[in-house]
C-alpha cells in the first residue's frame, strides 16, 4: 500500500530531505498542510495556556487525509508537537522528525556586537519513541 508522508511543520522541505523521505521511509507522495492550516501551526501564540482547541484544524486535516501507518512529520512549538504525535499514534500513524547537523559561525563587529550564523543539514529521519 503506497504510504504517504504528511508535513506537520514550520518549514519548507528540503530536496535533501524529500529524497530521504522517498528512499529511506518508501514515501510515494508528500503532502503539506493547507495554507490556512499551515499559518495556523507556524503562530502558534505563546501566551495561550492550551492548545487542543487551538490545534482541532490540524488534528482534522490529518485525521481526513491519513491512513494507517503513514508518516508524518511534526516538528515546531514542543507542546503542539506532543498533542499531534500522541493523536499520529493514536490513529496508527508513524511520526517521525529531521535530525541535523548543525554548525555555527560567530562574526565579531567592530560595535561589539556578534552575528550569529546558523546552518543545518538534514541527516536522517528518526521515529518518535513512546
Amino acid at each position: 500500500m503506497p504510504k504517504t508522508l504528511f508535513l506537520i511543520f514550520n518549514h519548507q522541505i528540503t530536496s535533501i530531505q524529500k529524497q530521504d523521505a522517498y528512499i529511506s521511509l518508501g514515501a510515494e507522495r508528500i503532502k503539506e498542510m493547507p495554507a490556512g492550516i499551515k499559518k495556523l501551526w507556524r503562530n502558534i501564540p505563546a501566551d495561550m495556556s492550551e492548545l487542543n482547541g487551538y490545534l482541532e484544524p490540524v488534528k482534522k486535516w490529518l485525521y481526513e487525509n491519513a491512513k494507517k501507518y503513514d508518516y508524518v512529520l511534526i516538528q515546531g512549538d514542543f507542546g503542539a508537537c506532543y498533542i499531534m504525535t500522541k493523536l499520529a499514534f493514536e490513529i496508527g500513524l508513524i511520526p517521525i522528525y529531521s535530525t541535523t547537523e548543525r554548525e555555527a559561525t560567530e562574526e565579531y563587529k567592530k560595535d561589539g556586537t556578534v552575528k550569529l550564523v546558523h546552518q543545518f543539514k538534514h541527516q536522517a529521519f528518526r521515529k518518535y519513541g513512546i
